[in-house]
């Protein structure tokens, strides 16, 4: 078992006594080397041991005694002289005073004033003491996990960057508090740092990590900055580099990594910062949690940067992959619609696999055989459904057991029985569910499978019912689930603790008889009531007439409540015996909390197996949750080519939204036709049309069937998106400035597997400058292979398409119909696309038009739009080689897309190259006419 270098406290001690830590630390270091802001911070304690499968905060939920109500099993607080009181002694607490965090949050801060934050120190550089600098703020990130209500932050980073030549290498270690799991990343990245904050925006973190040396005054390195910047709400926390300690990181992945995930060690043994980064992380953890991590009990990966593909936090947003921009509360997102998941494990992996979509065809072909199987059979399906739905948080329960506290409080005593009593849940299921996937036929399912005949399932299983009773098991209702954890242990296996249940089944009597009694003394329909804050409580439905002098008997005292005909209230006696019941259940808690800790001790061992529980539990339920889409629309298994086409496709969230099945339309896009220049007025559909091959191609990607009738994808590594035309305050940025820095983002990263969505670019300055940088942008992107939709409204631009031969101009239509009314023509939106440039013309000024502009001010308008245009076209103009060069261009990429991906009958590929040549002959004897118009 790893103990820290120094003693460690627990995780409420600095903000217990901040007056005391504050009078003491004065003129000392902290042995860690970190500093806490007096604000409160969230409790990664509190998080990490909520039972699973429930909410992290426990109201006061009432239940009747005889009925179960879901709720949280009971918070009971120690008295004086029991053996869950605070054992800290003072000594201990002036340690935990100087033993302090240098972690920031701008939720309590006045933003009028800057934020003093002290470096932590090493002993050797006093003069970097006390220096002031901005608190690092953190704003609203489109992919935090917050935003979505099931999923709270509970994620802690840490970060190192290498020095010198070694600058721009990166080490990233995570643990989310609620899953014993390590992902450790090592990467190169450029200047920009874009992969760093990609990464951490698909995390969001609870806290961010990082070496004081980062953020020295006036020398803060270029990547703390970023992070600070892009990341304004989250905790921020510098610590000594000294802990970033790659020797340490290994002896730490030696000594916590379980047995099936020890190959680990092969990959990171020469990744010295990510080991670095783990380092530190685990020794901050330990701090926080004020426990340690049971040896071989962790599973520690690692993640290179190429196993998914990149969405940066802009495009998750603009394409509303887990947010809504309209309504952060509903559900009217890719998320919403793909989420039909039973368990929260299920929920967060469709959550991270939205965010980082697959790259390996062979993998996402797995995951679409497994979804057309329980599509096609009913029976699997349906049965494999009742099981899922019946797992708690097996992630969050792995948590809880491999942890071993440092003090024995009795919350640490009754989280401990909680969770072996749902361990003993999660067992019981096994069985079932293998019973379920039987007869499945796919590779994935099959392994799935077999992957629980492992026998110590059975093994822990044994080891638990030996001690836990056959009925202990999960209930609902926070009384319930307390009578489970008193009555966990079997009984004779401790006297002394079947005595002190007895006591507890005595005095539970004598106070649902006291009640009684009360009832026929003073004739009134009293109740036992429960509630996991106030206990045992007295509860009365009845009118107020039925009451003598509409009071209630004196006898009835404290917290008196009334709502409707309905009171709840107690009395001095059934405050003494809550008193002697929560003294009762201590001696039990602390009793079944000794057998428990044994037990768990002969079990670690074998627990490694859950992991491989948890896994395949979360990926059948997001497969579950794939196939239960697909029966509530007509989707289609994609396959996977190097040619983007799309048949009557639809838009997945429009169609969640609309009463009506939104328009489809056709998308086609080669290497030969890579760069599609989209036109059409405004409110014709181009935005919605680009979001809709965005969502499709990550629906692709993550194993889902697409809201199409045919579909074939090639794999995108990265997706870009330039969408969003607002201003952004906080920068300092206007709707231009934004347009240019997320273009400038898109042209460095971009390379030739890239998916590139562009919306009306240019539009935030004037009108010839708009058109120059829209060229200048597309001139460089046609230099890639990279798939781009460039929707614009500049007609100009179009021509574009004489120049290259992998330009194809496509525009929605539109409709002119009368209005009788006002006597004027109205524009009928189709939303279909079709090809070549649009008919409209100056469809800016005939909105202008319909409004009330003066006549003489749109008439000028017109002239001057004219004069405009014409000059344009003038040196525009396609020349006949060009168009035979054209005609070339399209036959060859033709060929070399049939001899890749054909796959049709010798009869049918001879007739498609006949039409492929006849296209051919007469696209070029057009441009031999046009060549005798321009001599002529």
């Amino acid at each position: 078992m790893l103990r820290p270098e120094v003693s460690s406290t627990s995780s409420s001690a600095p903000a217990a006594s901040p007056a005391l830590g504050k009078a003491r630390i004065q003129g000392r270091r902290s042995n860690f080397g970190l500093q806490e802001t007096p604000q409160s911070r969230p409790s990664a304690q509190a998080s990490a041991s909520t039972p699973p499968g429930t909410s992290g905060a426990a109201g006061d939920q009432s239940s009747s005694s005889s009925s179960s109500v879901h709720g949280h099993p009971p918070r009971t607080r120690p008295a004086q002289g029991s053996y869950f009181g605070n054992k800290r002694s003072n000594a201990e607490n002036i340690f935990a005073s100087n033993f302090t965090f240098g972690t920031s949050s701008s939720s309590a801060r006045d933003s009028n004033y800057p934020q003093i934050l002290k470096t932590p120190l090493s002993a050797g550089n006093p003069q970097r003491s006390g220096y002031k600098s901005w608190t690092p703020q953190m704003g609203y990130s489109a992919t935090s996990s917050s935003a979505v209500s099931i999923h709270s932050p509970s994620v802690i980073v840490a970060v190192v960057e290498g020095r010198g030549l070694a600058r721009g290498e990166i080490g990233m270690a995570s643990i989310d508090l609620k899953s014993p799991q390590i992902i450790l990343s090592q990467f190169a990245d450029n200047t920009t740092y874009a992969k760093v904050i990609t990464k951490l925006k698909i995390l969001s973190p609870l806290e961010i990590i990082m070496s004081n040396t980062a953020c020295v005054v006036g020398n803060s390195t270029k990547l703390f900055t970023l992070i600070t910047e892009n990341f304004k709400n989250v905790n921020f926390t510098t610590i000594q580099r000294k802990y970033f300690n790659e020797t340490k990181g290994l002896e730490y992945i030696e000594q916590l990594c379980i047995a099936e995930f020890s190959t680990v060690l092969m990959e990171v043994q020469s990744k010295y910062y990510c080991l670095a980064a783990v380092a530190a992380l685990l020794k901050y953890v330990e701090f926080i949690q004020n426990s340690v991590y049971a040896p071989k009990s962790l599973k520690i990966c690692f993640q290179g940067s190429e196993q998914t593909a990149m969405i940066d936090s802009s495009s998750a947003q603009n394409l509303e992959l887990l947010i809504n921009n309209q309504d952060c509360r509903n559900n009217h997102t890719l998320f919403g619609v793909l989420n039909y998941t039973k368990t929260p494990g299920g929920s967060r992996r469709l959550r991270s696999n939205i965010l980082e979509p697959l790259v390996d065809i062979e993998t996402i072909n797995m995951r679409l055989d497994c979804v057309q199987e329980l599509l096609q059979d009913e029976e699997l399906f349906f049965g494999l459904q009742s099981v899922i739905s019946r797992f708690l948080d097996t992630e969050q329960l792995l948590s809880v057991l491999v942890q071993i506290p440092k003090q024995d409080t009795v919350n640490a005593a009754e989280s401990k029985i909680t969770n072996l009593i749902y361990l003993k849940h999660t067992l019981e299921l096994v069985d079932p569910l293998k019973i379920a996937l039987k007869n499945c036929n796919t590779p994935l399912l099959r392994a799935y499978c077999g992957s629980l005949e492992d026998k110590r399932f059975g093994i822990i299983l044994e080891k638990i019912k030996t001690i836990i009773n056959d009925d202990a098991r999960y209930m609902k209702g926070c009384l319930n689930m307390r009578t489970q954890k008193c009555y966990a242990v079997r009984s004779n296996i401790n006297e002394f603790l079947d005595i002190a249940r007895r006591t507890y089944t005595e005095i539970v009597d004598d106070i649902a008889g006291m009640i009684s009694q009360l009832a026929e003394k003073y004739s009134l329909p009293l109740r036992t009531s429960f509630s996991s804050a106030r206990g045992f409580f007295i509860q009365m439905t009845t009118d107020c007439a039925a009451l003598p002098n509409n009071q209630l008997p004196p006898e009835f005292i404290k917290q008196i409540s009334k709502v409707k005909n309905s009171y709840t209230f107690t009395s001095t006696d059934l405050i003494k015996m809550n008193e002697r019941c929560q003294e009762s259940l201590r001696e039990i808690y602390h009793m079944t909390y000794m057998i428990v800790c044994k037990l768990l001790s002969e079990i670690y061992e074998h627990i490694h197996c859950l992991y491989k529980l948890s896994d395949t539990v979360s990926m059948l339920d997001m497969l579950l949750s794939f196939a239960h889409a697909c029966t509530l629309s007509d989707y289609v298994r994609p396959e996977f080519t190097d040619t983007l086409a799309i048949k009557q496709g639809w838009h997945p969230i429009l169609e969640k939204i609309s009463v009506e099945k939104p328009i489809a339309n056709n998308t086609f896009i080669t290497e030969g036709s890579n760069f599609l220049i989209i036109t059409g007025p405004n409110m014709s559909g181009k935005s919605t049309y680009l979001k809709q091959i965005a969502l499709c191609q990550i629906m692709a990607q993550i194993g889902s069937y697409v809201p199409a009738e045919y579909s074939s994808f090639r794999i995108a590594e990265q997706i870009f998106t330039r969408i969003s035309t607002d201003d952004d305050i906080e920068t300092n940025s206007s709707t231009f400035m934004k347009e240019m820095k997320e273009i400038a983002y898109i042209l460095h990263n971009a390379n030739n597997k890239s998916l590139i969505l562009i919306d009306e670019l240019g539009r935030g300055t004037n009108t010839e400058e708009g058109i120059g940088i829209c060229y200048a942008v597309c001139e460089y992107l046609l230099s890639l292979k990279a798939f781009t939709l460039f929707a614009t409204h500049f007609l100009e631009l179009c021509h574009i398409e004489v120049l290259y031969p992998n330009v194809e101009n496509m525009h929605f239509e539109v409709q002119h119909v009368k209005n009788t009314s006002r006597n004027k023509e109205a524009i009928l939106y189709t939303y279909k696309l079709s090809r070549g440039l649009t008919e409209e013309k100056n469809y800016g000024l005939k909105a202008a038009e319909v409004s009330s502009l003066p006549p003489s001010i749109v008439l000028d308008a017109k002239e001057i739009t004219t004069q405009i245009t014409g000059q344009i076209l003038q040196n525009q103009r396609s020349t006949p080689e060009m168009e035979r060069q054209r005609a070339v261009y399209h036959l060859a990429t033709r060929l070399v897309q049939t001899a890749r991906n054909s796959q049709l009958d010798p009869d049918s590929l001879r007739t498609y190259l006949s039409n492929l040549k006849k296209k051919y002959e007469t696209d070029f004897l057009r441009a031999e006419q046009f060549s005798g118009k321009t001599e002529e």
